[in-house]
């Protein structure tokens, strides 16, 4: 997309929301994997420095007076360590001259891509300021990154995750709960943690899955070949995920809106039972509780099974958990709540 002044991509992680934008390709180079549907339909370019650096300055040019201001830059699209490493260097560097308030500089990175970057490389982009990557594990289970097609394997993700840690670089590994639907969700959560005890990432983001219609995780949903999981059944994976992780540091962050209980958030070790407490106290709620506290956290008024206590925010929940119902009654047929929900939901990424 082209925003008055210059390109941006379509994407960025949540905790990059006042980041400056950086488009340094376009779209993304795999583009097959299941689940999103961000770039299908698009091809995947590859942008010259000269072009980067014109984007540079014409942002520079709109931001104006208030560049000073900004700390924080995120590179797109999908997989900006595509980029040759002298060339990616060279565009951080024109960042950091065009924008010298720029503190840190971030990027997703593809596992296999990372991979196959010596740490001598990985070690030269962070001394020219890349600060932190982005890395989507998804899954730590073979068999599940295999049926989503993801293109890459457990043992990829380690190797590009100790190697990022190594080269000096904040890494931020994404785990999927729920991508292995009923039939694989132990798996997924006890493989998933597996590889997170092997890289000890600084942070490990929590996002949900939720199947998007028109993508062939999509298709295979329609099909009967996938059987997502629910809101609760995603707690249950979570919890046993966070059970699982032993050995590491990283902080446990549940900043993405797709998941249920945003208050899911900690340092390891010492806050685990703290997460676990959290989860346990909503799987321990009466089955209209949980209902009130999934409406509640899907219209954004709750984030703990403690904010059920708050009176305001308790009875709007109710107030429409009672709309969502008779509009499913008005409807006729047999779809739940949950149904409702995951309807409503469905175009979030």
């Amino acid at each position: 997309m082209f925003c008055d002044a210059y390109d941006i991509g379509p994407i960025r992680p949540p905790s990059e929301a006042n980041s400056l934008l950086v488009r340094v390709n376009r779209n993304c180079p795999w583009n097959r994997c299941e689940f999103c549907h961000v770039y299908k339909g698009t091809r995947f370019e590859k942008k010259s420095v000269e072009e980067i650096k014109g984007d540079i300055d014409r942002a520079a040019a709109f931001y104006g007076k208030e560049a000073k201001n900004i700390r924080t830059c995120f590179l797109q699209d999908a997989n900006a360590v595509l980029m040759k490493t002298p060339a990616l260097i060279e565009a951080i560097g024109y960042i950091r001259e065009k924008f010298q308030s720029i503190e840190r500089i971030t990027a997703y990175g593809r596992a296999q891509t990372l991979a196959r970057k010596s740490l001598a490389e990985l070690t030269q982009l962070r001394e020219a300021g890349l600060n932190r990557l982005h890395l989507g594990m998804e899954s730590g289970s073979a068999r599940i990154l295999e049926h989503i097609d993801k293109g890459t394997k457990p043992e990829e993700i380690i190797t590009a995750g100790r190697r990022v840690r190594e080269a000096g670089m904040s890494l931020s590994l994404y785990y999927m709960p729920g991508l292995g639907g009923r039939d694989l969700w132990e798996e997924n959560a006890v493989e998933s943690a597996n590889v997170c005890n092997a890289v000890d990432p600084d942070f490990i983001r929590l996002r949900t899955l939720r199947v998007i219609p028109g993508t062939p995780l999509g298709e295979k949903l329609n099909k009967g070949l996938f059987t997502p999981l629910t809101d609760i059944e995603s707690v249950v994976e979570i919890r046993l995920f966070i059970e699982k992780l032993e050995g590491i540091t990283s902080r446990v962050v549940s900043d993405h809106l797709l998941n249920l209980l945003g208050g899911i958030e900690g340092e390891l070790p010492g806050e685990k039972e703290k997460m676990l407490s959290i989860a346990d106290r909503l799987l321990s709620l009466p089955e209209e509780e949980k209902a009130i506290f999934q409406v509640g956290s899907r219209l954004g008024w709750m984030r703990n099974p403690e904010d059920l206590g708050d009176v305001f925010g308790r009875e709007r929940a109710i107030a429409a958990l009672e709309e969502i119902r008779a509009e499913i009654k008005s409807r006729g047929g047999d779809m739940t709540v949950e149904d409702f929900i995951r309807e409503a939901m469905s175009g979030i990424i």
